[in-house]
């Protein structure tokens, strides 16, 4: 697999200086590093079909940003046309919907709001198609509903100035008009793109937009947004249905709304220090919404960006804007989802990848086990990127097609795309405890500057809401012993009676030198 070396950005301040190596010590070899940036997959931009790839790679020269921004943000164009108006059938009862949560981070200056903007404009133009094809159906229904609040008014008004005689058959005429002008219902104006992002927006977005909309920023707001900073209260409910298309009720005072089967699309680029930020807040991590994300952290290419690009092609970008449209247009219809089905050999390819992740997703020894909440939906990530990776093959009679096995396979190169970045991502949130708890411990050990330590002594000088026990202690131990930082030992018995010694550390003769 292809890789690029990732730059040591925010992400990973302060960890280098905590992790690296000290020079080798007599009768020590030479510790090994804790973790470090991983050797990330380049984004797979082969993966798309001929007339997305080509306009991801021009838009990617002509900004001079990295493929994996303008891929990320065409497969979330794809699930805004998609999402809500296709599923993907794998087997049995198992259906994946075709929206995407996805983010990409890069540091300032990478010109994220000019890629978005390229990625996202065709989808505006079908909005407003979308807009223009409604309008006589809502201007119908605005004046029928007009016409029968109209026609019960005068009903009502005139059973109640009339005799007793009549006023029942009036009164009973009046209420059927009433109710007939309560039944006529307005068509929303039709809207694939939202600005504002707030729960309470969103939720009735998706109510009036048949159970679908999408959010694509170069920004990161949201995540404020959702946090509750301005809202006093975190408020992830809608963020959490709208990927999985779980049945959302709201019943409030003001409003009643009811989406059966939502579907949300959140395509964000945002600086690493948010994906930073957002890693510490444990309503996030408790919730599962971490793992309802595509992460990708591409290299910037700040400061070795050719000045004179070469410019996006004029029929690269006329295929992109039309098939966009096409796409869009065509989907927009079913409001009972287009089911696309799995040929045999493309549900052979996924089972087969099915079976290569799930012992990685083992508790010990899993390479995957400690973002279980990420990993365990990662099938159903392949399978909604393999339906819209068809649909973008077949941009009008996706239904009528089964997903071939090379567009599965592609599905699944992008899957391990997705997986190698977010290791990388979780990594620098602190995801894997033990080594969490093994960074902590080796900075307390430098701090300190003993030759040798009890486990009891250890123990004492750590923080109590990382290392409640001592059992705690073990495993960051542990790693800091497999790493070649300390070596544990357990003194002899110098009695017969009373308790065993305890464990004490032998410590790597260098821990006692200053920082770096």
């Amino acid at each position: 697999m292809t890789t690029q070396s990732v730059d040591r950005t925010d992400l990973w301040a302060g960890l280098e200086a905590l992790d690296a190596p000290p020079a080798k010590a007599a009768g020590w070899e030479e510790p090994l590093p804790l973790s470090g940036p991983r050797d990330l997959p380049a984004f797979p931009a082969h993966t798309l079909p001929g007339w997305l790839r080509q306009y991801v790679e021009a838009v990617a020269e002509e900004t001079q940003t990295p493929v994996d921004l303008p891929g990320c943000f065409a497969l979330a164009g794809l699930a805004t046309a998609a999402g809500g108006r296709a599923v993907v059938h794998i087997r049995g009862n198992w259906r994946e919907p075709t929206n995407l949560y996805v983010v990409v981070a890069l540091p300032p200056g990478n010109r994220k709001t000019a890629v978005v903007s390229a990625l996202t404009d065709p989808l505006f133009e079908a909005e407003e198609l979308l807009k223009t094809a409604m309008q006589p159906a809502i201007v119908e229904a605005q004046l029928t509903a007009k016409l029968a609040k109209e026609a019960a008014d005068k009903a009502a008004a005139k059973a109640s100035g009339a005799d007793p005689e009549e006023r029942d058959e009036l009164l009973s005429t009046a209420i059927g008009l009433a109710q007939t002008a309560e039944a006529v219902t307005v068509p929303a104006e039709p809207q694939l793109l939202a600005d504002d992002a707030t729960a309470e927006t969103v939720t009735s977005l998706l109510h009036e937009q048949g159970g679908r909309i999408s959010v694509l920023s170069a920004e990161g707001d949201i995540f404020d947004i959702i946090a509750g900073r301005y809202s006093g209260a975190p408020n992830l409910g809608v963020f959490l249905k709208g990927h999985a298309g779980d049945r959302l009720r709201v019943n409030r005072q003001t409003r009643k709304e009811y989406i059966d089967k939502p579907a949300l699309t959140m395509g964000l680029s945002v600086q690493p220090s948010v994906l930073d930020d957002i890693g510490r807040q444990r309503t996030f991590k408790g919730r599962g919404l971490l793992g309802r994300f595509l992460y990708s952290m591409p290299t910037s290419l700040v400061g070795e960006r050719e000045v004179l690009p070469e410019p996006v092609p004029q029929e690269v970008a006329a295929a992109y804007r039309r098939n966009v449209i096409d796409l869009t247009l065509a989907l927009a219809e079913w409001t009972d989802p287009a089911v696309l089905q799995l040929s045999p050999e493309a549900d052979a390819a996924l089972v087969a990848y099915q079976r290569r992740v799930e012992p990685q997703l083992a508790a010990r020894g899993g390479a995957l086990g400690h973002i279980t909440d990420w990993a365990g939906k990662l099938a159903g990530a392949v399978a909604r990127l393999a339906g819209l990776l068809h649909l973008a093959q077949h941009l009008t009679d996706g239904h009528a097609t089964p997903v071939a096995e090379e567009t599965m396979q592609a599905a699944i190169e992008l899957g391990d795309y997705f997986t190698g970045h977010a290791l990388a991502v979780f990594d620098a949130m602190g995801a894997d405890p033990t080594l969490a708890r093994a960074r902590s411990l080796l900075e307390t050990l430098r701090a300190n500057g003993w030759s040798e330590v009890s486990r009891r002594d250890l123990f004492a000088k750590l923080s109590r809401s990382e290392f409640p026990t001592v059992d705690d202690l073990e495993p960051a131990a542990a790693l800091l012993e497999e790493h070649g930082y300390l070596r544990m030992y357990t003194p002899e018995r110098t009695g017969n009676r009373g308790r065993p010694p305890a464990p004490r550390f032998h410590l790597h003769p260098t821990l006692r030198q200053p920082t770096r």
